[in-house]
């Protein structure tokens, strides 16, 4: 960038920002002081990141920082267009700036921000809402609902929350029945967690739940078997450790540009995206949307 000023996008609420408190405006200015850069830091409430995206695209590149759920809002913003976006891992889990090898710590992070190259990536979009990391009904969703709760009703953070959201979801253990049309006819399907990935998830020991690209222009999509409590808490342990069983534990599993999901029982249904829950209406039109988002990242030979 050739501007000596940027302007940084906070979401306040996010993990690591939240935990910097009130020194997280002299953190940023100082760490991309060390860049050459001058930072004026604004502060948000989630609410207002989308509109002070939209103001700063002007710019030609908007910082943001926060999580996926922010990376998700400005992707939202910024897709098609000609800005780019920077993102500052500030987040609680930070999966798309892992994935993109963006560096964790703020000073590496602010230096990429203002001085690295864009490059496209790939988004997923579900009706006429984009995903930077993945969507997915049933368990997660209804997780999301309860951690949100807990955090609304007793102050905890995200983390802390969601170890008793995961077990008031999995006490109830929805499973939906769906209807999956991959571009072959639509196959019945009897799921408690049906996910779709921007790009290929690996499934396997020590690379679970990264990954190695985010430009094949697919979406992943698992659909886990029908199963009770504690069977499904084993498949999860398995599948951290790397041993699936891919015959038994999945009913539905490829990659796919594109496809159509739909319920004869539900109108509409809570789906989980980036961490946010949407009430979405049926039929749900996954796509893959190659090179929608002009985002800074390490190059691959750093």
């Amino acid at each position: 960038m050739s501007n000596r000023e940027v302007q940084i996008l906070v979401n306040r609420a996010g993990g690591a920002a939240a935990a910097a408190g009130g020194s997280l405006t002299a953190n940023l200015t100082a760490a991309f002081a060390a860049a050459g850069v001058n930072a004026h830091v604004r502060l948000l409430d989630g609410g207002e990141m989308q509109q002070a995206v939209r103001e700063a695209a002007a710019l030609g590149r908007v910082i943001v920082a926060g999580g996926d759920g922010t990376a998700a809002c400005a992707a939202g913003v910024l897709a098609g267009g000609a800005a780019e976006m920077a993102l500052l891992p500030l987040g609680t889990l930070n999966h798309l700036a892992r994935d993109l090898s963006i560096p964790a710590d703020l000073e590496e992070a602010a230096r990429l921000a203002a001085t690295g190259a864009a490059t496209a990536i790939d988004l997923g979009r579900v009706n006429d809402h984009l995903f930077v990391n993945n969507a997915s009904i049933g368990l997660y969703p209804l997780m999301v609902r309860h951690r949100d709760g807990y955090r609304k009703r007793k102050g905890w953070p995200k983390w802390l929350a969601s170890v008793p959201a995961a077990w008031d979801a999995l006490s109830r253990l929805p499973h939906h029945r769906l209807r999956i049309d991959m571009g072959e006819g639509a196959m019945p399907v009897v799921t408690p967690l049906l996910f779709v990935g921007n790009n290929r998830y690996s499934l396997e020991s020590g690379t679970f739940g990264t990954r190695a690209t985010l430009t094949d222009g697919r979406l992943s999509v698992y659909a886990i078997a029908r199963r009770g409590r504690m069977a499904l808490l084993w498949f999860g342990l398995r599948a951290m450790l790397g041993r699936i069983d891919w015959t038994r534990d999945f009913i539905v599993l490829g990659e796919y540009a594109s496809l159509t999901v739909h319920s004869r029982s539900v109108n509409a249904i809570d789906v989980g995206l980036d961490g946010e829950v949407r009430r979405l209406r049926f039929p749900l039109r996954f796509e893959s949307v190659p090179g929608a988002l002009r985002i800074v990242a390490p190059s691959k030979g750093n």
